[in-house]
């Protein structure tokens, strides 16, 4: 009886010792899944940054009054270049993609343009861009998800707490014409 007793006394200590680093892994794990996405996310940002100055130059020639547009697309590169918080690149990347989109629909009205296969090929590739930036948004803000979930449940939270985990932020876009639900007519 005694041996069982002494059993239990030092397997509950090392029991809750491997449960809590058991934990403290899994959160390590994540914020690193955290971070991983956002390099992602971060590389298709620097990717479409420096396609936006052969995009613009393509099409400045003729867009020549619409200044205002290739300025605003020049100073939200400019801006998402030297923002690092997470939030903040967050709205600024929403308004970048809603001034690009801007530029693409103004080319519409200039079959030269359309013509030009400089300005076809940059189109393509920036397309390609916002498809694997969506992608590397989604993978980021699961592992965001995964991580803020971990670090609010019991009995999780308790090794989070202890060892100052922090929920990360997920990447939002801030423009609500982006969120909004399309309309469509018949």
């Amino acid at each position: 009886m005694v041996l069982w007793v002494v059993i239990a006394v030092l397997a509950i200590p090392l029991a809750l010792v491997l449960w809590g680093v058991a934990i403290y892994n899994r959160l390590v794990k994540f914020t690193n899944m955290v971070e991983e996405g956002w390099s992602g996310i971060d590389v298709q940002l620097k990717r479409r940054a420096n396609l936006i100055p052969n995009l613009v130059t393509a099409v400045k020639g003729y867009l020549g009054h619409e200044d205002d547009l290739l300025t605003r697309v020049t100073e939200l590169r400019r801006q998402s270049l030297q923002t690092g918080d997470r939030a903040r690149k967050g709205g600024v990347e929403g308004a970048l993609s809603g001034a690009l989109g801007n530029i693409m629909a103004v080319a519409e009205n200039y079959p030269d343009l359309k013509a030009d296969r400089t300005f076809l090929r940059l189109q393509k590739q920036l397309a390609e861009i916002e498809d694997e930036l969506q992608l590397a948004r989604r993978y980021y803000n699961g592992t965001v998800r995964n991580l803020n979930t971990l670090i609010d449940s019991f009995p999780s939270n308790i090794v989070a707490t202890r060892f100052r985990f922090n929920s990360a932020e997920f990447f939002e876009i801030d423009d609500p014409a982006d969120k909004a639900v399309p309309k469509v007519a018949f």
